[in-house]
This record gives structure tokens, sequence and C-alpha cells, in this order.
């Protein structure tokens, strides 16, 4: 192998201030390009995981690259930090059935057995959802048929990876914004029995795993209320269900800490465990005051709408760390009845939000920016490990 010999210069002792100013600015310029929006202000010594292993799991979303640990960087950084995954695609019903009957546990596969190899709790990401369905599900016109399909589908899948996922999301945002349910293919042909049914499947598929029910906008009170009767209606049926997933796909302002406490509360109280899952804090304009996570909606760029294409200001990344700092201690306070707070993506360049609901935009919602460099919003979840909450 051949190694890179710098020839070596004697320089005169007049010349070398010149040298040493030379040397710091090539040194700086040299690594490469980075992600110079929102450094951190201080350099911490722990991790996620262990900063609140007294509290709840720290999880993040994988996507194939790193599930397949291409992206060893980031796959890197998953190691230190956090001590649960959800897949982020993978195990949705286009890629893991895309042909009736016939099943893909390729990827899948990888996915659990990095988690169990790294010694994570691992999510399995979902069962049940109205989106990215196999091409064939919604030609299914027959009830019974739907019925059985659903059926196959969950024991198939569930029972593949017995005593191996630690917890499944079963079914995923059946509600619609007023709590009433979704119109989706299953309740359209099966009616609130499909809820009950796929949660009673799951279980009888793997008796020990958790269930839980995902969905976004839960901090709404409507909607909230439309959860609680979905989970009444579950409990009341003998249908096994442990948590349920707020998906904190939330902004700069909203939801309102009460909002979100008292949710926290209202769930808990139901008798199950409660997860902020695919956490995320836009930084961007929110066109016609979208809310939530609806994939269907979409619209076209415009520079009013990306206003931090290179970098995110000081002013914005402050206010960014500041509301990081001041949900997680709301969770902190209420570590008793949170067991998980998942972040949706390792780092900003794989935020879903870089394309939703506007294509090409930049966006800067995680703790990691696009070079797995912890940023400023980092440093202020992390004191909030090392503070009293009162």
């Amino acid at each position: 192998m051949n190694t890179f010999r710098p020839k070596i210069f004697r320089i005169k002792s007049n010349y070398q201030p010149f040298l040493i100013v030379f040397s710091l600015l090539f040194i700086i310029t040299g690594c490469g390009e980075l992600d110079k929006s929102d450094q951190p202000k201080q350099v911490t010594e722990t991790s996620l995981k262990e900063a609140f292993q007294n509290e709840f799991l720290i999880g993040t979303a994988l996507n194939e690259n790193q599930i397949f640990e291409i992206d060893s960087l980031a796959i890197k950084l998953v190691k230190k930090e956090f001590n649960s995954i959800t897949p982020e695609n993978c195990m949705k019903w286009m890629f893991m059935e895309p042909e009736k009957g016939k099943f893909d546990f390729d990827t899948s596969d990888r996915f659990v057995a990095l988690g169990k190899k790294n010694k994570m709790f691992v999510i399995g990401h979902n069962l049940v959802w109205h989106s990215q369905l196999a091409a064939w599900v919604p030609t299914i016109e027959s009830p019974e048929e739907l019925s059985g399909n659903l059926h196959n589908h969950i024991k198939t899948i569930v029972e593949h990876y017995k005593g191996k996922i630690d917890g499944w999301d079963v079914v995923n945002e059946a509600l619609n914004e007023d709590g009433t349910l979704r119109n989706s293919i299953f309740y359209e042909k099966l009616g609130d029995r499909y809820l009950v049914d796929a949660f009673k499947w799951a279980q009888e598929s793997d008796p020990n795993v958790e269930l839980y029910y995902n969905d976004y906008n839960m901090c709404n009170p409507e909607k909230r209320s439309g959860a609680i009767e979905l989970v009444k209606l579950l409990q009341q049926n003998g249908a096994k269900i442990d948590g349920i997933g707020m998906q904190g796909h939330w902004n700069l302002e909203e939801p309102s800490l009460k909002e979100i406490e008292t949710s926290i509360e209202e769930y808990a109280a139901l008798g199950i465990k409660v997860m902020i899952t695919e956490l995320d804090i836009t930084v961007l304009p929110n066109p016609w005051d979208l809310e939530g996570a609806e994939v269907s909606q979409n619209y076209e760029n415009s520079a009013a709408m990306n206003p931090y294409p290179n970098e995110l200001p000081d002013s914005v990344a402050l206010r960014l760390a500041k509301r990081y700092s001041d949900i997680f201690q709301l969770f902190k306070k209420h570590s008793d009845k949170i067991s998980r707070v998942t972040f949706w993506g390792v780092n900003d360049g794989q935020s879903w939000l870089n394309g939703w609901p506007i294509k090409g935009r930049t966006n800067y919602p995680l703790p990691f920016n696009r070079n797995n460099r912890p940023k400023s919003a980092y440093d202020s979840i992390i004191q909030v490990s090392r503070d009293t909450i009162l």
C-alpha cells in the first residue's frame, strides 16, 4: 500500500507566524464540506440513550441505507445514541406483501437482525394502514376475502418475527381529524370490527409482543377523544392494546405544551403506555396551515416556502433548541407514563419533511445535521436530562 509522505521544508523563523495561520486555514478548509448550520455550543460526553436511561427509551427510524449499513456514519451514530429502532418504510404492506400471498422479508430481516445484534428495542411498523398498500389490495371487493387477506397478512408477518420484535404498530392512522373512523378500504368493507380483529390476530400470533395504535395530531381535542374511544372499543371487545403512539410531527409553536401534557395524561389514564413516535420539529412555513402527516397532501415549491436552502439562521436554531428543551422537560416530568420517544429519522438530510408538503425544500427538524453532527437542539435535550424537573 502506498503511503503519502509530505516533503519537509525548513522555514525561517520570521515566516513561522504566517505558516501557523496558513496551516490552520488549510486544516479548516481541507476537512471537506460540512453542514455548518447550527453547530453545538458544547461538547457532550454522553448520548441520548444514556442521558434518559432512567426515564424512557430513545429511538430513531431507519431507512434502507442504514438498515444495510451502507451509510456507515449514520449507523455509527445510531448505535451510539439510540436504544430503539423503527423501520421507516420496509415493513409497510407494499414492501412486505407486494403480491397476494408472496412475502418479502429480506430488508425487514436485516432490520430486525441489526436491532437484536445491538440489543435494541425493535418496533414493527406497521401491519394495517390505508396508505402504501400493495396495488392488489384495493381491488378486493368481497368483505370476506379482504378479512381473510388481512388475517393472513398479520398472522404471517407477526409469526415470522415472534420473539424478535418487541412491539408492533398494529393499526396506523385510522382516525379522521374529527375523531371519527377514516373511511379506508378496511373500514368501508369490514366496519370497526377490523380494528378488534387486527389486534386479536396479532396477539394470537405472538402473545408476548406489545401492541400499539399509532396516529398523528393526537393532541387535538376531537381526535384525542376519538383515539380514546378507539382504545376503549378494543378493551371492551377483549383485544389486547399495550400502548398508544402520539406522532410528534410538530412545529416551533404548536401543539402547545398544555395540549401535549393533557393528551399524555388522558391516554395514560386508560391504563396503557404512552409513546412519542415519529418526533420531528419543522422550522419551515406550513402552507395553508396544514397539520399532521397526511401524506397525500403535496404542493409546489417556492422561495417563500423554502427560506433556508443553505443553512439555518442562528435565531431559528435557538428557537428549535428551546422547543426541544421545553417538550423534553415535559416528557421527563411524565416519564412514569412515557415508555419511548422516537425521532423520525437519524439526521436532517434523511427527514421526510424535506419533501412534504412541498418537494425540494431544506428542513432542519432533528437533533443531528446532515453530516450526523449534533446541533444545539441536541445539547438542549441533553441538558434537560441533567436538570431537576419541578
